[in-house]
């Protein structure tokens, strides 16, 4: 397979914009690596284009764009452009300690209940005295939308919009009237701020008018200058199921202009520009909302804050603007490139290239695309200069009432939104994740104390912005094992970069507190081990013996049990590596002997429940008792019985129509490539394309969840490389379908960073760069090599594993 680079004689820098000498991706691996200046990162994966004909005609065939604060759609409409606007903390609610009192004085009951297998009598005790009070969150909102609207000349030609995801700016570009316009959209980190700029082909053809508009709950206003300046408070209504009404999240967004020649005035609220040759609108918002304290600033001015941030980049020009977006987003961007080919389906529009894969069309670009557009998505909804994680929508949401809330949903869905974190070389995305964590515990031991009677903290399986932590929604939410599910990306941030003051600072207070609720919480069952009670396997329902009606409560589920391993180990690990609270470290051990093992049912499934239960659902979208395969490493072929088991597991799922929404398919794809299984993991990746992706290659549900794209993405490196601590596997689950290929910049556990190269479906090369020393086994069809890892040091393999280097 060949790059076309360019490089100079001496190697003293690689410039990419003049296409002279083709080398192979693997030689320009090794030439970013010994080259003395930096690559321009912005022209190294040009074609990583979404693109389309006509413009969006629904808010799901929009484009994004993202600073992990500030979130827009872009509808790429000539003559009304719509651009729908979100600011990560704009939420309906307020805090809430929503534990029920009952719940404490009733535990007792309700484990001996389930101890007895009264599971309906348990039910009703949870549905009187669990559930929370009250027993639901409010939503995640819009900022409102931006209006761009000009009079129709006539109709338009040579129309396309587009997203590049390398420099994350979405342009739409067409004629009117013999005039070439083009309008481009970046959300900027470093400028805090969404940044628009049109232009058109004649001078002083630019004449159109600027709204910013909310439904609801706020005014906007004319300010001098060209700005418009939109104030609101949201207001809830009293609601027995969420909570008390009143005022409550205040927020701001702003809007200035700049206009190229040409006028601004302010007509109606809106802004007039008449004459321009080019115009860029500067976009931001914020709310009063105090992350430290998950709780509002009362005295914040969020107009105030608007108008700072505005005036840091008052003084710079749009070429700037652009050149520190660009250099910021393609760092990160570019630290990962694949290439399996297909280039040549580029000059397709993307949702006709989606529409014939589901004709059976094979189009190895477009998952390369899809891979990408994971990556990007994870870096606009969840990095600085944004506070919060990326939720089921990441950040992108037009509703007031989202589906599910568009919440912190923490029984898969969150956890999934980070399984491409490391792997995929963005570190970064997980800083808002784990830092919303440590202040998510200050609720989360109010709930292990007043709920359970133990020390530490958890949650259940959803949450908010404003901490709740309580039992949401009904007996199916009292899933206590939600709060340590969660340390699972924590702990794998340590793993994959060995930072021991993060491991100090935010992991191991996390880790601590878990395994001081779990130590708290487990409890002897009649068969003498120590289990979960009461306990759910998310969202699943079993039949009791002899009886037809489904009930959704247990002990011990199999989940639960890998939890509780996966914490307490990890918890001992830390432990070690600190020098920190042996004595915890020894209960830890103590405890992890008594947990009931995995079980297999006579189907020669792995049990989801504590009893060999049958289930009215065998296909459900749930496949929570593999956990231990992924992503945790539990299940290996290390033990025969339990991998054949899982296998099983996953066939049984499917038989019945399992894999029905986007993010449950991505996890089969990760199944499957822990199983080794490459084309079970390729079927499932085309059937995700054919069945739960949408337009602008959202994942669908349905309807939209970003989980399922950030579960594919994991699942696309999973096919590349495997790693467990000190562990690689070096193309693990390679589909016959991508023959040649390559991968740079990917990430394995131990600070390690990974690069391949493929010819006729078989490994090449293999670079291997340490940014920690260590002991590494590399594993690749059936052969393993044991390396000595020196930091910074990079060992360059053949396809034998032999060190060339």
């Amino acid at each position: 397979m060949i790059l076309h680079l360019t490089y100079n004689d001496n190697m003293e820098n690689i410039p990419f914009n003049i296409f002279r000498k083709p080398i192979s991706v693997f030689a320009f691996i090794c030439m970013i690596f010994t080259s003395c200046s930096e690559p321009e990162l912005s022209k190294l994966q040009p074609d990583m284009h979404l693109w389309y004909e006509q413009p969006a005609s629904e808010w799901v065939e929009a484009l994004p764009v993202g600073n992990g604060r500030l979130g827009a759609m872009v509808f790429g409409k000539p003559y009304n452009e719509r651009i729908q606007l979100n600011e990560e903390s704009l939420w309906a609610g307020s805090p809430i300690n929503n534990n029920n009192p009952e719940a404490l004085v009733q535990l007792p009951l309700l484990r001996q209940l389930l101890f007895e297998k009264r599971v309906p009598e348990a039910q009703e005790l949870v549905a009187s005295h669990f559930i929370g009070t009250p027993p639901r969150i409010r939503s995640y909102q819009t900022a409102g939308d931006l209006f761009i609207s000009s009079d129709s000349p006539g109709p338009f030609t040579d129309y396309k919009r587009s997203l590049c995801l390398e420099t994350g700016v979405a342009t739409t570009g067409y004629i009117s009237d013999g005039i070439r316009f083009t309008r481009d959209v970046f959300a900027s980190a470093p400028a805090n701020a969404i940044i628009i700029r049109i232009i058109s082909s004649e001078k002083r053809a630019v004449n159109l008018t600027v709204s910013l508009e909310r439904e609801k709950d706020a005014v906007t206003e004319c300010l001098p200058g060209g700005v418009l300046l939109m104030r609101g408070q949201i207001e809830d209504e009293d609601d027995p199921l969420r909570g008390p009404g009143g005022k409550h999240m205040k927020f701001a967004g702003m809007v200035s202009a700049l206009a190229k020649e040409g006028s601004i005035k302010e007509v109606d609220g809106k802004l007039e520009v008449q004459g321009a040759t080019e115009l860029m609108l500067v976009y931001t918002a914020a709310t009063n909302y105090d992350p430290e304290n998950l709780d509002f600033m009362p005295d914040a001015d969020p107009a105030e804050k608007c108008r700072t941030i505005t005036s840091a980049i008052a003084h710079k020009p749009y070429s700037e603007l652009l050149d520190e977006h660009i250099a910021d987003h393609s760092n990160l961007f570019n630290r990962v490139v694949l290439d399996i080919g297909g280039h040549e389906k580029t000059e397709i529009p993307t949702d006709r290239r989606l529409e014939l894969v589901g004709q059976g069309d094979r189009d190895p670009h477009l998952i390369t695309t899809l891979f990408q557009y994971g990556r990007y998505l994870l870096m606009g909804s969840s990095r600085s200069p944004g506070v919060l994680p990326a939720n089921l929508q990441g950040i992108w949401n037009e509703h007031y009432n989202a589906p599910w809330n568009s919440d912190f949903h923490t029984n898969i869905n969150l956890q999934m939104n980070y399984w491409p974190a490391e792997i995929t070389n963005l570190p970064e995305t997980v800083e808002p994740l784990y830092r919303f964590l440590k202040q998510l515990t200050v609720p989360g031991e109010i709930t292990a104390r007043e709920m359970y009677g133990t020390e530490g903290w958890t949650f259940h399986h959803l949450t908010d912005p404003f901490g709740r932590t309580g039992v949401m929604d009904g007996p199916w939410g009292l899933t206590p094992m939600c709060g340590p599910w969660m340390t699972f990306p924590v702990w794998r941030h340590y793993s994959y970069n060995l930072d021991i003051d993060y491991l100090r600072e935010y992991a191991w207070p996390l880790l601590r507190g878990s395994a001081e609720f779990i130590l708290g919480f487990l409890v002897e069952s009649p068969s003498g081990y120590l289990v979960t009670n009461p306990s759910h396997s998310p969202e699943n329902t079993y039949y009791l013996p002899e009886t037809e009606t489904p009930v959704t409560l247990t002990y011990g589920a199999t989940m639960d049990i890998q939890i509780a391993r996966e914490v307490l180990e990890n918890t001992i690990r830390a432990s070690v590596l600190l020098g920190e609270d042996e004595e915890l470290a020894a209960r830890c051990l103590e405890v992890l002997d008594k947990l009931p093992p995995v079980g297999i049912g006579t189907d020669g499934t792995i049990m989801e429940w504590i009893d060999d239960y049958r289930e009215p659902e065998p296909g459900h979208r749930h496949i929570s008792h593999l956990l231990g395969l992924y992503p945790l490493h539990q299940i290996s072929p290390d033990d025969p019985l339990l991998f054949e088991a899982a296998s099983r597991t996953i066939e049984k799922r499917l038989e019945h129509g399992g894999g029905h929404t986007g993010w449950s398919r991505a996890w089969i794809i990760n199944f499957f490539n822990r199983l080794h299984n490459s084309e079970k993991a390729y079927e499932n990746l085309m059937l995700s394309l054919e069945q739960s992706t949408l337009k602008n290659l959202f994942s669908t549900h349905p309807p939209f969840q970003i989980d399922g794209n950030f579960g594919t993405t994991a699942g696309i490196a999973g096919m590349l490389i495997g790693s467990a601590p000190g562990v690689i596997d070096i193309l693990p689950a390679l589909p016959n379908e991508w023959e040649n290929g390559s991968v740079r910049g990917l990430r394995a556990h131990g600070g390690l960073t990974v690069s391949l190269e493929w010819e006729n479906g078989k490994l090449s090369k293999t670079q291997i760069h340490a940014s920690a020393p260590g002991k590494l086994t590399i594993r690749y069809n059936g052969m393993s090599a044991g390396l000595e890892m020196d930091k910074d040091k990079i060992l360059l393999l053949d396809n034998r594993l032999k060190i060339l280097n």
